[in-house]
């Protein structure tokens, strides 16, 4: 495989094999990401390949760095988006809406925001990071896998060795701890 700066190099070289490089690299990845969101194979596979287009548009002036990171945050941010349009008029499936009821009572209303809560996304951004940093590691990466990459139970248990009861349990508790985590803050929920 080739290495993430070489794949960037030949962005900025305006090459093609780019995009090439980085589907073989990293496809399975972000199209995995995808279809936790979209719950569809084919989907994935469109918000993949509008994770490449947009990567060939950003990439110059942008030099990201970790790549990977830089695909996965595209790759999910396009799967939301397509998966909101899909399902404008009707609730879908998927661990996408699972993970979001789970986060339910942690999130605030987008319906109910004013710009004073607006404003207060960055605040709510800092504590957030402030507590995903004071989680243990495995608390943390399961809590990431749920709810950033959309992973269904059964696959962080397989990837952790844990029973799915454990993971929920670990999930439901760190969930609680969110909540008391931005009432603390004054985020209202």
């Amino acid at each position: 495989m080739m290495q993430d700066e070489r794949i960037i190099e030949l962005y900025f070289q305006r090459d093609e094999r780019a995009l090439l490089e980085t589907s073989d690299k990293y496809g399975n990845y972000c199209r995995s990401i995808a279809r936790n969101i979209v719950n569809d194979d084919e989907t994935a596979k469109e918000c993949f390949n509008d994770t490449l287009y947009a990567s060939w548009k950003v990439i110059p002036p942008s030099k990201p760095n970790p790549f990977r990171t830089f695909l996965a945050k595209i790759t999910r941010n396009l799967s939301m988006k397509r998966w909101r349009t899909d399902h404008a008029l009707k609730r879908g499936g998927g661990e996408f809406v699972m993970a979001l009821d789970e986060l339910a009572d942690c999130l605030v209303d987008e319906s109910q925001r004013t710009n004073e809560q607006i404003e207060e996304d960055m605040v709510i951004r800092e504590v957030i990071n402030t507590f995903l940093a004071g989680l243990s590691v495995q608390n943390r990466r399961i809590f990431v896998r749920r709810y950033w990459y959309c992973s269904s139970v059964r696959e962080i248990a397989d990837a952790y060795d844990l029973t799915e009861s454990n993971v929920m349990t670990t999930l439901s508790r760190v969930r609680g701890k969110l909540r008391v985590a931005l009432a603390e803050a004054g985020v209202v929920i």
